[in-house]
């Protein structure tokens, strides 16, 4: 399959962005270079992808929405074509990178939408700048309530943490690690997992395969693994989805792929019992939507977009052929 190939068609039919090695637009933040795509125009859209993903995630979607907004999608930091940063990585590391791609790259009220782990980095953007994030749009997102938070810390600890984490020290850790990592980077590892959380696995190609398996090969990249692996996800109990959720104003979408083996829909009817001022859409897909069943994904955007969000008039757009 040749992924570079551009406005090439999905099983679905959608439009897809192109897939470019070389990446598509850099902005500077705190001295690392982040990647970002914009196109179309109109009120703007920001879309924030998962855990070890990218820009590229976001392939059946952006062309579509393009065509009545302004579409922003970066890479964070530390995964995709951003850099991989040797910092100590924590959420706010991701809020505050993508506060400061709206104050500085977008410019103007948007509305957020996050997948897995972007959805809840998208949740703590809106409390973090109100005044500019105008809705946010949750795809089975990452995060916990607190009370879950507590129960998962006494009594389900994961693999990695019980029996690696915790027991071995910092070079066996690394050791180990490392093996996982040089494993987790492997395109047939990567299509295995991939196929694990899509329930229709059409989409699970090599363009989809390439755009998590090449960022894998930067400078630093196991690095960056080492500590997601052994700090961040060993440390996620302080942020919690009521502590942002009790401070967010905006209206908010869940779109939730019902058949999701790692986030079920339990958790989005919870956020919509909690949250008054949300709308839910449940789909048949797992834990990608966006991906798995873009045009579903791409409608419950746009009719929730229509009638809760004010718009400005898009301008037309010249796709690439």
């Amino acid at each position: 399959m040749d992924t570079s190939s551009a406005s090439s068609q999905s099983v679905q039919g959608s439009e897809r962005l192109a897939f470019k090695p070389e990446g598509y637009n850099f902005w500077e933040w705190r001295g690392h270079k982040i990647h970002y795509v914009v196109q179309g125009e109109g009120s703007p859209l920001v879309l924030i992808h998962g855990f070890g993903a990218s820009v590229f995630h976001w392939r059946y979607n952006i062309p579509e929405l393009a065509k009545k907004y302004k579409v922003y999608a970066l890479d964070l930091l530390g995964f995709g074509w951003s850099d991989k940063a040797l910092i100590e990585y924590d959420a706010m590391v991701w809020t505050d990178q993508v506060i400061d791609f709206m104050k500085e790259v977008v410019k103007e009220p948007a509305v957020v939408v996050g997948n897995s782990l972007g959805g809840f980095t998208a949740l703590s953007v809106a409390v973090g700048l109100p005044e500019q994030v105008t809705g946010v749009a949750l795809l089975n997102s990452a995060g916990q309530f607190a009370a879950e938070s507590r129960k998962r810390e006494e009594a389900d600890e994961t693999v990695i943490t019980k029996f690696i984490v915790k027991p071995l020290k910092e070079i066996f850790q690394r050791v180990v690690l490392g093996f996982l990592f040089w494993q987790a980077k492997q395109p047939s590892r990567i299509e295995s997992v991939l196929k694990s959380v899509y329930i229709d696995s059409t989409n699970v190609d090599d363009y989809l395969v390439e755009s998590i398996s090449k960022p894998a090969t930067d400078p630093n990249a196991g690095e960056v693994y080492y500590r997601l692996m052994t700090r961040f996800l060993t440390n996620q109990s302080r942020y919690t989805l009521d502590s942002v959720l009790s401070k967010m104003t905006c209206p908010l979408l869940l779109v939730w792929g019902d058949l999701d083996p790692w986030v079920g829909p339990a958790k989005a009817e919870k956020i919509k019992a909690f949250y008054s001022n949300s709308s839910l859409v449940h789909l048949q897909a797992g834990h990608c939507p966006h991906d798995e069943v873009p045009e579903a994904v791409n409608k419950a955007l746009l009719d929730w977009l229509s009638i809760n969000i004010a718009s400005k008039p898009a301008s037309p757009i010249v796709l690439e052929t």
